[in-house]
């Protein structure tokens, strides 16, 4: 049995990975903004949750301070930013920055006492990083330095491995699975499998990533192929 900590795990993917692990029988904690969210998510699925904002980093380590061992660490909790240079939000700019380099590489600082050489961590990425749209400019950068984190923090912390996966348009998550059938087809076209990633895949992926002892400091795209095209 393994001891799991999901960052961002009441909603979506990191959800699905936290039950995928409950399910096997480890030892999972989740965490979320909201303490009754993250402790019902925790209830429904068989793990422990906690409440955790990445985006004020000086109270995460109280936050954690009850989880005694990490072998596998998931940073999946994301923010939702439009953001243009032209319209530019100085704040959400900042919660989004704050919140996912910030506050993810806090929480690693925060847990690494509690891992082993053997442990693992993944962080979430995204392909906006790689095709931006309009309102990503913070996204795209936030996700660019991703990349970067990935390969200092598995240059540092060796011979803990980590890893990131960088998802494209997951068609059934709740961000998505929501969007007009038209939108969903147009990137499906765009798709050389001719099939969105699923929210499974994705998990699966994550799954690789911590498992693989040979795989480090990879950033690791989940999209069917469509930067392809």
């Amino acid at each position: 049995m393994s001891s799991v900590v999901v960052i961002g795990g009441t909603a979506g993917i990191g959800r699905e990975f936290a039950r995928s692990r409950a399910e096997r029988g480890d030892e999972v904690v989740l965490t979320g903004r909201d303490a009754h969210r993250a402790d019902t998510a925790a209830k429904e699925i068989g793990a422990h949750g906690l409440a955790l904002d990445l985006s004020r980093p000086r109270a995460i380590a109280g936050a954690l301070a009850g989880v005694e061992r990490v072998d596998h660490l998931v940073l999946a909790g994301i923010s939702r930013d439009q953001n243009t240079v032209t319209e530019y939000d100085i704040d959400a700019a900042l919660h989004l920055v704050t919140l996912k380099l910030v506050g993810y590489t806090e929480v690693v600082h925060t847990l690494l006492p509690r891992m082993t050489g053997a442990s693992a961590v993944v962080i979430f990425g995204g392909q906006a990083k790689e095709r931006p749209y309009p309102g990503a400019t913070t996204v795209a950068t936030v996700n660019a330095g991703v990349t970067g984190l990935v390969r200092t923090l598995a240059s540092e912390l060796a011979p803990i491995r980590v890893n990131a996966v960088h998802p494209g348009i997951v068609g059934d998550s709740p961000f998505w699975a929501g969007k007009p059938p038209e939108v969903l087809e147009n990137y499906r076209a765009q798709t050389p499998t001719g099939r969105l990633a699923r929210m499974r895949d994705v998990v699966d992926a994550v799954d690789f990533l911590l498992r693989n002892e040979a795989v480090n400091g990879v950033n690791l795209g989940v999209d069917g192929g469509w930067l392809l095209r």
